[in-house]
């Protein structure tokens, strides 16, 4: 449970973040949806056209390139690790945190837990060949990562006084989330959608089809923060 009221949204326009954004909406908070990139990304633009629908406020922080190099080496150097994934969500929710913090907003709810709970990762096509008892080890795996992650994240975040919360890798969703039969997750080694009961709840939940029924695209991919991270490397 949240306990703030005024809260921001890490917003893609994915189905995940959209989804999040309409339950928080609609169980009565108060919510600005909160989109970080580069000048033109992908996340920029189809978080706007999202929300052309769903007609929430909305905040875009675009990354200046000529500071992209000093904060991402002082975040590695924060977190002190070399993991890749790491760096860009940490560096991600960097610029998340600072756009909230210039709104005034304390605490900011991100989908995470998502794509590791509903097979919305890639590899889960691999898992699933190997039966059932492969998809539930990945699943631990990747939790016990995402949990890890977002610790660093929040220390990221902390240096402007902003909380990242994520109510989806809490126990007791995790504990509802592995109680769902993985059918209703993935189908098999072709399934490229997956997550279908979450895409089936956002269509309930008033989500536009354009966002349920979109492919996932990472966060760090989707704000172009990996690839100019590669590149700055």
């Amino acid at each position: 449970m949240v306990k703030e009221k005024k809260i921001g949204i890490a917003f893609s326009g994915g189905v995940d973040s959209t989804l999040v954004a309409k339950v928080c909406h609609d169980t009565g908070y108060d919510i600005t949806l909160l989109t970080v990139g580069f000048a033109g990304s992908h996340d920029i633009v189809f978080s706007k056209k999202i929300n052309k629908f769903l007609q929430f406020k909305h905040r875009v922080l675009e990354i200046n390139p000529r500071e992209f190099t000093r904060i991402s080496k002082q975040i590695r150097a924060r977190i002190k690790t070399e993991n890749l994934s790491w760096n860009e969500n940490c560096i991600a929710f960097y610029y998340v945190a600072k756009l909230a913090r210039n709104l005034g907003i304390d605490t900011v709810v991100t989908a995470n837990g998502i794509d590791e709970l509903f097979c919305g990762y890639n590899g889960y096509r691999q898992a699933i060949k190997e039966g059932p008892q492969k998809i539930m080890d990945l699943m631990a795996s990747k939790l016990e990562n995402e949990i890890a992650m977002m610790k660093a994240v929040n220390d990221v975040s902390g240096e402007f006084g902003v909380i990242i919360v994520q109510p989806l890798l809490s126990d007791e969703f995790i504990k509802y989330a592995k109680s769902i039969p993985l059918s209703y997750k993935i189908t098999d080694e072709n399934d490229l959608l997956r997550k279908h009961i979450v895409r089936k709840a956002a269509i309930l939940a008033g989500v536009p089809e354009s966002s349920a029924n979109a492919r996932k695209k990472a966060l760090q991919y989707g704000s172009l923060i990996h690839k100019t991270l590669i590149r700055s490397r």
